[in-house]
């Protein structure tokens, strides 16, 4: 089976620690976020799981319990955008940024690491030539250590007009001009570009529109064929298979303005104050009335294939 970890949160970025003894002791307890009493419980083994999803901006400190990963699949997405200190307060510089992923890509495997450029959204600082002059730059650093740069534009979920209500919608025109741009670009640099949820506008010009988390992403991640039960995906325009998600809301403490797992800073501080690195859970502990359910798990690796 496929664990998620980044749905909801950084989970790299501040609480590798938790999750290192996690997977020390084998096991993590999630909250339902619509039912607080009702708590899943999953096993972490490599035995039953194939991989394991991360999403980061800043991998670096997971990286330093390598030896506990090594056992398991990964695939990690590495979100790298030109934004300044006013819209991702706390996202270390791009420069060291940059530096890890190349250590991750060598670890994990250049099919298990894929960069993000999302989301994408104009402004007068960040002009679409700005965007395109960063991407350029970031792109050309990474060449040889990803084949995957997936791009996205800003959706504004309430969450994101409230705590970022100067932000604007990018036009269609716009997220031609750049997309097409992009597409050149990541080529040059022997990249596929996939498309987030936003159509097939960009496949006539180069892109993958298919999905960005798919299962043969798992599966050429990891060298093999996975036997996976059919699932839809989070949003009508998803085609990525999620699920498994051990994060939780309004812990990030990168606080981005633009992100949509976060309620507001306020909220997030709040909550990243009830984080144990000891605790099962992300956040709290278990709670009188708590009803576990131990989830069924299997691997999904078909032993009878290995991929090329």
């Amino acid at each position: 089976m496929i664990i998620n970890t980044g749905q909801r949160t950084d989970i790299p970025a501040f609480y590798s620690e938790w999750f290192a003894t996690r997977l020390k002791e084998g096991f993590v307890c999630v909250r339902n976020p619509y039912d607080q009493s009702a708590v899943s419980r999953y096993r972490l083994s490599p035995d039953v799981v194939d991989v394991i999803g991360f999403c980061t901006k800043n991998p670096a400190p997971m990286l330093e319990y390598a030896d506990l990963l090594a056992p398991y699949g990964q695939y990690w997405f590495v979100t790298i955008t030109p934004y300044g200190k006013d819209v991702e307060p706390n996202v270390p510089d791009k420069h060291k940024v940059i530096e890890d992923f190349k250590r991750l890509s060598e670890f994990a495997g250049i099919n298990a690491v894929a960069w993000r450029y999302d989301p994408i959204f104009i402004s007068e600082k960040y002009t679409a030539e700005y965007h395109l002059r960063a991407f350029s730059k970031i792109a050309e650093a990474l060449d040889g250590y990803t084949k995957t740069v997936v791009i996205s534009f800003i959706d504004l979920y309430p969450k994101v007009i409230r705590n970022f209500p100067e932000v604007r919608e990018v036009s269609p025109a716009q997220r031609m001009e750049l997309g097409k741009e992009m597409i050149r670009t990541a080529s040059s640099h022997n990249m596929t570009v996939k498309p987030c949820a936003e159509g097939d506008e960009l496949a006539p010009y180069g892109a993958d529109c298919g999905g960005c988390m798919r299962i043969e992403d798992y599966e050429k991640a990891i060298g093999k064929r996975l036997n996976a039960p059919k699932r839809k995906g989070s949003r009508q325009a998803c085609a990525c298979y999620l699920g498994c998600d051990i994060g939780a809301y309004n812990t990030c403490l990168h606080l981005c303005r633009y992100c949509y797992a976060n309620a507001d800073p306020s909220t997030v501080r709040a909550r990243s104050r009830d984080h144990d690195p000891a605790s099962p859970f992300l956040i709290g502990n278990y709670r009188p009335g708590d009803r576990i359910h131990d989830v069924g798990q299997i691997s999904w690796i078909d032993g009878q294939i290995t991929m090329q």
